[in-house]
């Protein structure tokens, strides 16, 4: 690793989201990956899906060997300033009527649910009566 590395804003990063031009945030380091693209087991796909963000928890949840991590060193071109990610980063809730469905329509399904079996016993029990023969 270089012993001056370069401090780098999140909006800087955000910008090499390409596969001929990545870089990812993994803690707190920033790595230019690009010329990993063709070779990383997962494909650049999965390089690609964590541009933009801090990559730490993605890197992390899929168990990268020891082997792996020596690799990054060879990738590392500096550290992300932390203040960039934080107020880049805020959580910005959804609207709650995007997840609110409207209840009467919950309601009449679950009415159906329950009437459709009960109407369709009934009208099997009422061809079986009728058409039984004495």
């Amino acid at each position: 690793m270089a012993s001056d590395s370069k401090i780098h804003k999140f909006d800087e990063v955000a910008k090499h989201n390409k596969a001929k031009d990545c870089w990812l945030i993994i803690s707190g380091k920033v790595y230019d990956v690009t010329p990993f693209m063709d070779d990383h087991p997962g494909g650049d796909e999965v390089l690609l899906s964590s541009t933009g963000k801090d990559a730490t928890n993605d890197f992390e949840d899929v168990g990268h060997s020891d082997s792996a991590r020596e690799m990054m060193e060879k990738y590392y071109i500096g550290e992300i300033d932390a203040s960039t990610i934080l107020a880049k980063r805020n959580h910005i809730p959804p609207k709650q009527a995007a997840y609110n469905r409207d209840k009467s329509s919950d309601f009449f399904i679950k009415i159906l649910q329950f009437l459709v079996p009960l109407l369709i016993l009934g009208l099997a029990y009422a061809v079986r009566h009728f058409t039984k023969k004495d």
